[in-house]
């Protein structure tokens, strides 16, 4: 199974997606946005730069667990990831996001 992002509508109406790995775990999770076209677009946004390592900026949290995001083109932030319990295992869930973004499907559950 490839990768897939997964569109979900939260229950203060706003959409947000997480790009699932073929393990079905989430690798990176999207910003909340106000209108469900700003979600499809910010979903085509990752599968344009996913595929792209330089893309993606290594960060650890106050308490020193390392992260990362995914920058657009133009420098904005277009998802981050899960907190992560070693440098190695961040830099695996970057792989995981280079290999399944550009290819990754798209399951619409907003409307359930």
């Amino acid at each position: 199974m490839a990768g897939k992002f997964e569109l979900k509508k939260s229950k203060n109406g706003k959409f947000h997606f997480n790009l699932l790995a073929a393990n079905g775990q989430i690798i990176l999770t999207s910003e909340m946005y106000e209108a469900k076209a700003s979600a499809v677009n910010g979903i085509e946004s990752v599968k344009k730069n996913g595929g792209t390592a330089a893309r993606y900026e290594k960060l650890s949290a106050k308490d020193g667990s390392p992260y990362f995001t995914l920058k657009a083109t133009n420098g904005q932030v277009i998802g981050q990831s899960q907190m992560y319990s070693s440098e190695s295992a961040r830099d695996h869930g970057i792989e995981s996001c280079v290999t399944n973004a550009p290819g990754a499907s798209v399951d619409d559950q907003s409307a359930a």
